[in-house]
């Protein structure tokens, strides 16, 4: 995007740079720059890490804090099953940072560099408590139209705040065409909200033609 001024995440831990395409792009590696240029998000407050996750010094509570995007982690081994429960349909690793709290009208970017021209397949990492959709652009134009996102909601958990941990993959949830080389991909929480958004993994599609630039 001609005049973007916002950057690939980088902290202590990781190195940064555009997350690379095809593979595993973090949501939570969302880029740098604030509000209004690298996301926006419906309040100033992160409710997950330094608030839900208290600031105790580690690295997972507190990751990103600063930052209005709500962000958390999967978290295993408790005397209530969190992440780890039963009614997982795909169980995530433990530790994985995922965007939370999302509100219709909220979206994010992330800086990504295209190894090769050609279709993809996306598939999500997410819980959804409610279903609704998502949509992504690239270099802010249209890249998908609204996705709509199956609820992961299952009536048998009787522990309700549960209901925002039953994690799925949704495998091909989208086909994009992508060029080779660098890209701002924005994530966009159409309708719905109340989802878990972890990473989208890009599959390159076999017997499919190259991009144009």
């Amino acid at each position: 995007m001609g005049g973007y001024r916002g950057t690939p995440f980088h902290d202590s831990v990781h190195a940064g740079g555009p997350q690379t395409i095809p593979g595993r792009v973090q949501c939570a590696y969302y880029d740098l720059g604030g509000e209004g240029i690298a996301y926006h998000d419906s309040d100033a407050i992160n409710s997950g890490s330094g608030t839900f996750n208290k600031p105790d010094g580690t690295y997972l509570n507190q990751f990103r804090m600063n930052e209005s995007v709500d962000i958390s982690y999967t978290k295993f081994h408790h005397t209530v099953s969190i992440d780890d429960n039963p009614f997982d349909m795909v169980q995530p690793t433990e530790g994985q940072i995922y965007v939370g709290w999302t509100q219709p009208g909220e979206w994010f970017n992330m800086t990504v560099e295209v190894k090769h021209a050609g279709f993809y397949d996306i598939d999500l990492l997410y819980t959804s408590n409610r279903g609704g959709t998502i949509s992504l652009d690239r270099n802010g134009k249209a890249l998908t139209p609204p996705i709509s996102i199956l609820s992961t909601a299952n009536k048998e958990d009787t522990v309700a705040w549960r209901q925002w941990h039953h994690w799925n993959v949704m495998t091909n949830m989208a086909e994009v065409e992508l060029p080779k080389g660098v890209s701002v991909l924005t994530l966009h929480v159409v309708t719905g909200g109340n989802m878990n958004l972890a990473y989208l993994d890009f599959k390159p599609k076999t017997n499919s033609q190259p991009a144009s630039h």
